[in-house]
């Protein structure tokens, strides 16, 4: 169910499903969102608080139905990730979401929503959320969400990486944040990743983390029968007293050493400035050569 793509004179809405928010967090958002030549509504509870959450579970998830159900609201943007997403998944009925196909906007902890939308056969967006928009180094990654939800195709060319495996891939694009990924393998947002093109990035993890969720991928049979792997920012790495010895990235291609697919690292997603919009759930083609790197939806 291909939600939309966005026209001017078309309404948002933001919320949010993790973290609270301020009116100085989300302020330069809805500027630049009129700007593009949209109308905005903001949730109903987008300002509630409830410790470290943007309201309780009940209000977070009120907001979601609300801005689904809503047949003004073309598109809804996720404030910001944190943490709390995953505990909005059985506050509400999820038929909600395939009567009333959307685009949802988010990555990180949005990775939850991502993935259950993906489960419903719905179509989203991983992208640049409100809270970084005032970023000075962000005008590329708006760009891009701009440009994808107003339905402009996706082409993005990237110099070539001494890890990456050369190849072809096309399939449905899935993935996000790995640490996300792997809480959400066994529940009702787990995602199949048979034939597709999985993307993967993560932020602030120790480096055993990452060996210990690759090999759990592995486990759950989530990497052997994949198109192709796209490795995006592994940002602010850490390690222990007694070093792990290998990077993010070196820890990754050992784990996926034995399979044959294409893998690209270093892509333009995730916790850092250059945060290209995906297209989640939609056919993807990637070209893994030695002096570049293509990727289109």
């Amino acid at each position: 169910m291909l939600p939309r793509y966005l026209q001017k004179g078309d309404t948002i809405a933001i919320i949010s499903t993790a973290r609270k928010v301020s009116i100085e967090d989300i302020y330069p958002a809805v500027e630049l969102f009129k700007s593009w030549g949209l109308d905005v509504l903001l949730a109903p509870n987008l300002f509630e608080a409830d410790n470290q959450f943007a309201g309780t579970d009940e209000e977070r998830a009120s907001d979601l139905i609300w801005a689904f159900e809503n047949i003004q609201i073309k598109a809804i943007i996720c404030a910001r990730g944190g943490y709390g997403s995953a505990r909005l998944l059985q506050k509400f009925d999820h038929q909600i979401l395939k009567a009333n196909p959307k685009w949802l906007v988010g990555f990180s902890d949005v990775t939850v929503l991502l993935s259950l939308l993906h489960k419903c056969q719905i179509p989203s967006i991983h992208g640049i959320m409100p809270l970084l928009f005032k970023e000075n180094d962000a005008g590329n990654s708006l760009q891009s969400l701009k440009d994808t939800l107003f339905g402009r195709p996706i082409a993005i060319e990237i110099h070539s990486n001494l890890l990456n495996r050369t190849g072809n891939a096309s399939g449905i694009l899935v993935g996000g944040n790995l640490s996300i990924l792997n809480n959400l393998i066994g529940t009702e947002a787990d995602i199949n990743t048979k034939g597709k093109i999985l993307f993967l990035e993560d932020l602030d993890e120790y480096l055993y983390h990452i060996d210990r969720m690759m090999l759990h991928l592995k486990l759950a049979g989530k990497l052997k029968d994949i198109a192709g792997l796209i490795l995006g920012h592994f940002s602010d790495m850490k390690d222990n007293t007694i070093p792990f010895g290998k990077t993010a990235y070196q820890i990754i291609a050992d784990a996926v050493s034995e399979y044959n697919f294409p893998i690209c690292y270093g892509f333009p997603v995730g916790h850092q400035f250059d945060n290209m919009a995906l297209k989640v759930g939609i056919m993807a083609h990637l070209s893994v050569d030695e002096p570049k790197v293509i990727f289109t939806q």
